[in-house]
């Protein structure tokens, strides 16, 4: 079973990794192929493109410049411990063990609109390129076209055997979902959901709740080296119960009532 996360816009860059182990990211030829595209961009550009302010847009013009496709620290750091989001709050991979870390090494594969995909530990330098952003390239007006196929080619390599079926759990969003070509996926894909409790009887999903819960049960997922969907359902961090009759074989339901949203986080 693997798990697919989305990457983060906020990111941490200045905390030391919890361990030294690192791996190298996959597609680093295509990764600079959409560095040298963006570093032809102005400030102005950048800023449209992404709908940044003018100091991010700023900020990431400098990244491309100083961009290089070798990856060692202390200017690259481990994906999971660089993206600093709400998914990755729930996650709290410093606080895994080394066990716990090369089982989501082996497990987890982050999404990325400049990387493809990223493994937990894979070395990456600070950017920012999201996966919806309408770059133009050679192979398309957008990047869902410029990675075509290659991302689900990658991730069937990595489907394990002793799976029958083959089963990938979707904590992207569908921003970075969409880039999985489902037609080249050979895999049945499962997608976690999680509501709030807004009253009356009514469950909702909110975007910053949902992201912490995926991570929550990405954390989950790996202290209980979880191998099918099945084990997924005992997931109750911060309050969330699974709901049966509201799931599917394709989609696992997570609701939580307001007391536990009223507490914080931590």
């Amino acid at each position: 079973m693997l798990f697919l996360l989305s990457p983060a816009k906020a990111l941490d860059f200045e905390t030391p990794p919890v361990t030294p182990t690192a791996t190298q990211p996959l597609f680093v030829s295509e990764a600079a192929a959409l560095v040298a595209l963006l570093r032809d961009k102005t400030p102005a550009d950048i800023a449209s493109l992404m709908d940044l302010s003018d100091a991010l847009a700023a900020l990431n013009v400098g990244r491309y410049q100083a961009w290089q496709a070798s990856f060692a620290p202390p200017d690259a750091k481990q994906a999971v411990l660089a993206f600093n989001g709400d998914v990755y709050e729930g996650l709290d991979a410093p606080h895994l063990s080394l066990e716990d870390l090369e089982w989501l090494q082996d497990h987890a594969c982050i999404l990325s609109g400049l990387y493809g995909v990223l493994r937990p530990l894979d070395l990456m330098r600070p950017y920012r390129l999201e996966m919806g952003t309408r770059l133009a390239t050679p192979k398309g007006k957008n990047l869902y076209q410029y990675w075509g196929r290659q991302i689900a080619d990658y991730l069937n390599t990595r489907l394990s055997a002793d799976d029958t079926p083959p089963v990938v759990v979707n904590l992207a969003s569908e921003e970075y979902s969409k880039a999985v070509d489902k037609k080249v996926l050979q895999a049945t894909v499962v997608n976690c959901v999680f509501e709030e409790h807004r009253g009356q009887g009514q469950y909702k999903i909110i975007s910053f709740m949902a992201k912490r819960a995926r991570g929550l049960m990405l954390r989950y997922a790996t202290q209980q080296r979880a191998r099918t969907p099945t084990d997924l359902q005992g997931f109750d961090a911060e309050g969330y119960a699974y709901v049966p009759a509201l799931s599917s074989p394709t989609s696992l339901v997570f609701r939580r009532e307001q007391k536990h949203q009223q507490q914080p986080f931590g």
